[in-house]
């Protein structure tokens, strides 16, 4: 065992001891599962980070909003708006294809490996 498990073992310890761990809000409970699995695993740690501090990627974003376009497309039947909104969606995935190309990401492996799993996310097709 390295020094550091040491350390924090013994830091983990006293802190039982001194019922620090006491009135935890999750005492008792399943901690709510935070599935990064789709995700590479070099990867985790960094979007891990970016979700808790509330941050969310911009092309996860232009995804997200493409997928509302799609849908109220769908839903519209006056022509004016499905040409206004036709017009949005074209726009949004332009910008996201630029964005994915400057980023590297078009032809990242790790980015294709877990592309669909967001899409699926997205739209809510799972």
């Amino acid at each position: 065992m390295s020094i550091f498990s040491r350390l924090a073992e013994q830091k983990i310890e006293e802190a039982i001891r001194n019922g620090e761990f006491d009135n935890l809000p999750l005492a008792g409970k399943k901690l709510p599962i935070d599935d990064l699995s789709h995700i590479p695993e070099d990867l985790r740690m960094s979007y891990r980070i970016m979700k808790n501090a509330g941050y969310v990627p911009e092309e996860v974003t232009l995804r997200k909003e493409c997928v509302q376009l799609y849908d109220l497309l769908g839903a519209t039947r006056n022509e004016g708006e499905q040409e206004q909104l036709k017009r949005k969606l074209n726009e949004k995935h332009l910008r996201l294809q630029l964005l994915l190309e400057q980023r590297g990401l078009s032809g990242n492996s790790a980015f294709t490996q877990y592309e669909s799993k967001v899409r699926e996310r997205l739209t809510g097709k799972e």
